[in-house]
């Protein structure tokens, strides 16, 4: 059903992409998502370990997103955070609100659940977490005319726990809508597998449940799948939305869509749901998708003035050429300005453990090395690049 669907609606985005223009300052700041920031992120949400609801390693992941947060410049103001009852103890949702300049009052949500069991999570759903983050750090300067709420769930995988409580107990009370939502925008298990060719996303579709918000979701869907085209290198395909934290907003006739991997991973809810098993340049181009829709659903300033100095000189090294990759003995580095000088290069296991380190060599022998994953280290000034290096021969 689900191959049905996807090839009756791969045709209509070339028809109706043109109903949505491209905008150059939206490219620019999806171009403002890094690699080295997504892999930042999952190597700190891998730190806490298991991270089941209730525990003291979900606690520690909720008080990280919250120092994330306000390292961006987000007040205390803005981070709420939304208590449920889950077995004999207590949980957390945590929301963001970002206002919006022309309708504060009416809501564009994106969410993704930082619950894990079984294993670290990275993929599900550290990929989705590690997007919202840096969607929240790039827009935080923004203008956008609607609000925008970043909500990062648990109790995902216990059921929906947390995602419901907020849907029926905050968004809505009783048969009251206290929350005027735009869209429920959800990202859920974005990691990709490594060795996989993970060029295709699919977009979520709401195509069953409540059928009065099909439409609409059908049509937000279609954006999203548009705004993919136009701000990053990914295709698309359509995906029927089903058991995740859109589902409980769903129920209650809110409009909804999402990104989930189009090649599904085995590795989510086992011990090898880490790192190693992900794709860190597939979450980094679904990254850039997200930017440009959410800027699309809020609305967002097409000034430039948003864009620093600091972000296009991160920018700027960002582009950086590693490669082959996967490698079996010569690793090339190709800097973006190569009249460069006083660069290194550090080759890492995932716990941290230097295993290789170079200074001002563009041609680096890997041959001594194992193979396996690793992660390569550029650093030069204040300005640092990651990459995952795959070694094999």
């Amino acid at each position: 059903m689900k191959k049905i669907a996807t090839l009756l609606l791969v045709s209509a985005i070339a028809q109706s992409i043109g109903a949505q223009s491209f905008i150059q300052a939206y490219k620019d700041r999806a171009e403002m998502v890094t690699q080295t920031n997504i892999i930042n992120n999952l190597q700190e949400f891998a730190s806490f370990g298991i991270k089941k609801t209730g525990t003291i390693q979900n606690t520690n992941a909720l008080n990280w997103l919250k120092d994330k947060y306000l390292s961006y410049g987000y007040t205390s103001g803005q981070i709420i955070e939304d208590p449920f009852v889950y077995g004999s103890s207590t949980s957390k949702n945590l929301v963001i609100t970002k206002t919006g300049t022309l309708y504060p009052n009416k809501y564009v949500i994106i969410c993704g659940h930082f619950d894990t069991i079984n294993g670290p999570g990275v993929n599900d759903n550290g990929s989705g977490t590690s997007i919202i983050l840096e969607a929240a750090r790039i827009l935080k300067d923004v203008p956008t005319e609607y609000s925008i709420k970043f909500i990062h769930f648990s109790g995902e995988e216990q059921g929906l726990i947390g995602s419901d409580h907020y849907a029926y107990n905050v968004a809505y009370q009783g048969n009251t809508r206290v929350l005027d939502i735009k869209l429920v925008f959800n990202l859920d298990q974005v990691g990709g597998k490594s060795g996989n060719n993970n060029n295709t996303v699919y977009c979520d579709q709401d195509m069953g449940g409540t059928t009065t918000n099909d439409a609409a979701s059908a049509d937000i869907t279609q954006q999203l799948r548009n705004c993919t085209a136009l701000y990053s290198p990914l295709l698309t395909a359509v995906d029927p939305a089903e058991r995740s934290d859109y589902m409980p907003f769903e129920e209650k006739g809110e409009v909804i869509t999402g990104f989930f991997e189009r090649i599904e991973s085995n590795y989510p809810h086992t011990s090898s749901d880490t790192f190693a098993n992900t794709d860190p340049v597939y979450i980094y181009n679904i990254g850039k998708a997200t930017l440009g829709a959410l800027q699309h659903y809020a609305v967002a300033t097409t000034a430039n003035s948003a864009l620093g100095t600091k972000e296009n000189q991160i920018k700027t090294l960002e582009s950086v050429k590693i490669y082959p990759n996967p490698v079996k003995d010569i690793l090339t580095i190709e800097l973006p300005d190569p009249n460069t000088r006083n660069f290194s290069f550090e080759i890492t296991d995932f716990p941290g453990r230097s295993v290789l380190k170079t200074t001002n060599e563009t041609q680096i022998n890997v041959s001594k090395l194992e193979n396996g994953a690793y992660l390569g280290v550029l650093k030069t000034g204040d300005q640092t690049v990651v990459r995952k290096i795959l070694i094999h021969k």
